[in-house]
């Protein structure tokens, strides 16, 4: 990213040494590689990498709106249709550590 002739305001994940994106087919092939080398049996892609990104943001609590931009969504209604199921897991965790925390009270 020395150089960056072209895209000089740009922040690619995956870039050449000029700035250029990287084309995502050797991304693919590069992380198939990889996979066989360490001997792992699972198909995973890059696009698995922004799934477990954000499942990690939601279960440490960051909030739907700030993933959804995160994530370059336009709609929050994409993000949430998305990842919906996992905001219901995080939602009941929350009923049960409240209703820990408020069980003497009553």
């Amino acid at each position: 990213m020395k150089q960056r002739l072209v895209y000089e305001n740009q922040d690619f994940i995956f870039a050449e040494n000029i700035g250029h994106p990287r084309v995502m087919k050797q991304v693919v092939l590069r992380l198939q590689r990889l996979m066989k080398h360490l001997d792992v049996d699972k198909h995973i892609t890059p696009h698995s990498f922004r799934h477990t990104h954000t499942s990690l943001l939601i279960e440490a609590g960051a909030g739907v709106k700030e993933i959804q931009e995160r994530l370059g969504h336009s709609d929050i209604n994409t993000t949430m249709n998305i990842y919906a199921h996992m905001t219901k897991n995080i939602e009941e965790k929350t009923f049960r550590k409240f209703s820990e925390l408020t069980k003497g009270l009553l």
